[in-house]
């Protein structure tokens, strides 16, 4: 607009030719009119909307954003959270394990000293058997050794000794055998 008023200031305010460079005062006002009335009718009609419509995708586009990152904060935490969990029941995984293999080192260690104290039991019980067995035999080895000294001594003696005092004698010989 200015520049049109230049060029008119310029010009001389002739009038005529036709050239494109020429002012025309009529036709610069009413250029002028019918710009302010469009101005005027654009901010009465469209500028309200055009505003609403640009506020209204703004706080759209903060909300989307607002959402975001609290979604994006709540991944980052589940994530942590999980980080923490997986930890935490690799520990307890591990706890369990050592637990496990202790208990097993223990039963291990208590069998074994079952094993050794039955193994004794069973080597203290066979030698005490062993032991009876023996005495027994060789109580009995004497009964029959005492037996057979008195048939024989009796036999030999029938007539001049007492049966009494040959197995006294002989009890007495084998009590020092034994000693």
């Amino acid at each position: 607009m200015i520049s049109f008023l230049l060029m008119f200031v310029f010009s001389g305010g002739e009038e005529g030719g036709g050239s494109p460079l020429d002012v025309n005062p009529g036709l610069i006002i009413w250029t002028v009119v019918t710009f302010i009335i469009l101005l005027l009718i654009l901010k009465r009609f469209a500028w309200k909307p055009i505003l609403n419509s640009l506020s209204e995708r703004e706080n759209f586009i903060k909300e989307s954003l607002e959402k975001a990152d609290k979604t994006q904060k709540d991944t980052e935490k589940l994530i942590a959270d999980n980080k923490a969990n997986i930890s935490k029941a690799e520990e307890e995984a591990q706890k369990v394990i050592e637990q496990s293999r202790e208990l097993a080192e223990k039963l291990k260690s208590q069998i074994l000293e079952e094993s050794r104290l039955q193994a004794k039991k069973m080597i203290t019980d066979a030698a005490a058997e062993i032991e009876r067995k023996n005495a027994e035999a060789f109580n009995r080895l004497k009964n029959q050794v005492a037996d057979i000294a008195v048939d024989a001594a009796e036999k030999i003696l029938r007539e001049n000794l007492d049966k009494d005092k040959q197995v006294k004698l002989v009890n007495k010989y084998l009590d020092d055998l034994k000693n």
